[in-house]
Parts: structure tokens; C-alpha cells; sequence
């Protein structure tokens, strides 16, 4: 198995789910500030940086960061309205489609990048317990995790003998139709299709029987599993989403290709946009300083010269400035005061809210997103 004690930075030599050695690059985002990091607007820097890429391991086919992160700071951010309201939604169809007791016993392992349902589980009847679990949540969790089978077998351990583990992440296959490179940070170091998913779930005796699409995050999957032997057969969306994933490659390290080639279109494409706006004197600057913003400006090198400044809700962030590339972090109502004549939404998952957000504060900017190419929102 991986040596999870490696420092930073180290190349991954073995997969991180089955301890495999047949490990394919399939990403290289070159070195990059890790997306957490968030130095003082007046912080000369330069700021730490460390391979970012990902590989694929040809046994069970994880993807994975191809090297250790550094150590995770502080999160910053707040937590939008899309996700709030996506803690209240996925609940519901959980509870169309799980079958489960009327008050569930239910035991969430969340994170901060994926917000919490628990609160949502409470207002409909459930209890929050440590183990013998009906329904286990990992909410976009255990894709930070340097060390998954001994995370998963946490999991596994909370469930009782007829429970469902149910997870949400981001899916690889929209990760790859979409082009969706800014998905890819530190602390983020599994990147699961179902197929994957499945071969880290039978390791723990469990089986998938059912799986759906979720738009959240520009595209996840939402997937349930049952101890093996609990007669429960997979439903059609389970065979259907893994043929969809099987013919677009992602299965292969090959089919990322793809998602290399519209990395670099929507790289060379905001790039030139920039520059033009700069050219000609149009006013523009950006929304957003989460994770996807910091790989993004990162891997596209785009820094205050071609970016003034960017956007950002959270007050924690406001007058500190992107890693690695230096562009300012203002608040919303700072964007609105300077006027810009166009706004780039980084934090391109969110779009409609952002728009909506800007445009009641007083903003008559043009808005554009970056993926999955360059147009108007």
C-alpha cells in the first residue's frame, strides 16, 4: 500500500486505493500554490508550489493526484445558496430512492468543501448516531483522503448489517467531457469514476446497487452501496452509467486525452480574451477565489497584468490575493462600486446565482465562463 507518510510533494508510486504499481500520467498541471493558501494582498510572496497532476492506475483505474499535497490549511470559504439548497434536494431524492427505516439512523461524514446534510436529515426525522448506521453519507469527503481503505473501513464500520453507504463526488466522466481541469487541487487527491468506486467498494464487501447524476459541483455522481449478499440487485442506471464511462474512455488512461486537449483550448482561448481586453481598454476582472479559480488562473498563468482583481463572498478572503499568480481578492460590493464592463465567472459551477447575485447589488457587467469553453453565461 501507499506510504502515506511521504512528505510533500513526493511522486505517488503505488495506487492509493488497490496498492498497485501500474500508474499512468494522464494530467500535467505543472507546479502550483496549493488552492487554500491565500497569502495578504501585500505579501511579495513568492508563494510555495508543488506538482499538480493526476494519474491513472491501470489495476482498479483510480485517479489520483500523482503526488502528496501539502498539509490542508484553514478553509475560508462560504458556503453558496446553490449548495445550501443542494443539501435540501439530494435529501429528497435519497429518500425517493433509499429504501430506509421511517426515522432513519443516519451517521455523515462531511467536509468543508461539500457543506453538510445533516441538518437536512434531522428536520425529516432522523437520528444522528456513531454506529449501526441505516444510511452512512460521505458528502464529497473521502476524495480528500490520503488514506482511503482505512477511511472507508470507518464507514463500513458505522453501517449496520442492512444500512446503505451512500457517497457523493465529482465525476470523473464530467471531469473529462467537460474539460473540467480546475476540478484538479491539492487536498483533493481521488478522482473516482464508478468504476473505480466499485472496485474500492467490493475491497470492503460492499456492492453498488443504485447511482445517479447530481448537477452539483459542474457534475457529480451520487452512489449507493449495501453490504454484498443483501439480495438487493443493481438498478438499470448503475449498468448504464458504467457502459457510458466505458465508451468514453475514462476507464483508460487514453481517453483522457480529451480532457488535456480542452484543457489546453480553454487555456489558450481566456488567455487571448484577456489579452484583447487589455489591447482594446475594456474594463474586466473576475468572481470567484475558490479551489477551481486557483488552478485555474494557476495552470493558465494569469496574474494582475491580464486579471486586475477577482471577487469573492467570503470575508476571509477579501484583501488577500490568489496564490501563486497575485491577482487581488475584493468583495462583491467592491466589483460592483469599480464597474467593470465584463465579469469572469470562475466559480463557473454557480454561474446563475452569481449573475443573479451581482446584478441585484447593481452591476451592469457583461458575464462569461470559462468552461466548458469560453461564452456568455
Amino acid at each position: 500500500m501507499p506510504d502515506t507518510s511521504l512528505t510533500p510533494g513526493a511522486p505517488i508510486l503505488t495506487c492509493r486505493g488497490c496498492g498497485g504499481d501500474r500508474l499512468e500520467q494522464v494530467l500535467d498541471l505543472g507546479r502550483q500554490s496549493a488552492c487554500d493558501h491565500f497569502p495578504p494582498a501585500d505579501d511579495p510572496g513568492p508563494d510555495p508550489r508543488w506538482p499538480l497532476g493526476l494519474t491513472m492506475c491501470r489495476g482498479c483505474t483510480l485517479v489520483q493526484l500523482d503526488h502528496v499535497s501539502p498539509p490542508e490549511e484553514e478553509a475560508l470559504a462560504v458556503e453558496s445558496a446553490t449548495l445550501r439548497r443542494h443539501a435540501e434536494e439530494v435529501t429528497t431524492r435519497i429518500l425517493d430512492r433509499v429504501e430506509l427505516p421511517e426515522r432513519p439512523r443516519v451517521r455523515e461524514f462531511s467536509s468543508h468543501h461539500g457543506g453538510s446534510w445533516i441538518e437536512a436529515w434531522r428536520t425529516r426525522g432522523a437520528a444522528e448516531v456513531d454506529t449501526d448506521a441505516d444510511l452512512v453519507i460521505d458528502n464529497q469527503s473521502i476524495i480528500h483522503s490520503e488514506r482511503m481503505d482505512s477511511d472507508l473501513a470507518e464507514r463500513v464500520t458505522a453501517l449496520g448489517e442492512h444500512g446503505a453507504l451512500v457517497i457523493e463526488f465529482h465525476h470523473a466522466l464530467r471531469q473529462v467531457r467537460g474539460g473540467q481541469f480546475d476540478t484538479v487541487r491539492h487536498g483533493h487527491p481521488l478522482y473516482f469514476s464508478l468504476h473505480a468506486w466499485s472496485a474500492t467498494c467490493e475491497r470492503h464487501g460492499l456492492v453498488i446497487v443504485d447511482a445517479w447524476a447530481e448537477e452539483v459541483f459542474g457534475g457529480c455522481l451520487l452512489v449507493v452501496a449495501r453490504r454484498a449478499g443483501n439480495g438487493c440487485e443493481p438498478s438499470e442506471t448503475v449498468a448504464e452509467i458504467l457502459t457510458a464511462e466505458k465508451d468514453a474512455g475514462i476507464t483508460d488512461p487514453a481517453g483522457y486525452a480529451l480532457l488535456r486537449d480542452l484543457a489546453r483550448t480553454v487555456r489558450t482561448d481566456v488567455v487571448g480574451h484577456l489579452q484583447a481586453a487589455k489591447d482594446t481598454g475594456r474594463t474586466i476582472a473576475a468572481y470567484g477565489a475558490g479551489s477551481k479559480a486557483c488552478t485555474f488562473l494557476g495552470a493558465a498563468d494569469i496574474g494582475p497584468d491580464l486579471l486586475p482583481y477577482t471577487a469573492d463572498l467570503s470575508p476571509e478572503k477579501q484583501g488577500r490575493r490568489m496564490p501563486g499568480v497575485g491577482v487581488p481578492i475584493v468583495s462583491p460590493d467592491e466589483l460592483v462600486r469599480r464597474a467593470p464592463e465584463e465579469v469572469l465567472i470562475l466559480t463557473w459551477d454557480i454561474a446563475d446565482e452569481v449573475v443573479m447575485q451581482l446584478r441585484r447589488a447593481g452591476s451592469n457587467a457583461r458575464y462569461v465562463v470559462p468552461l466548458p469553453r469560453l461564452r456568455e453565461a
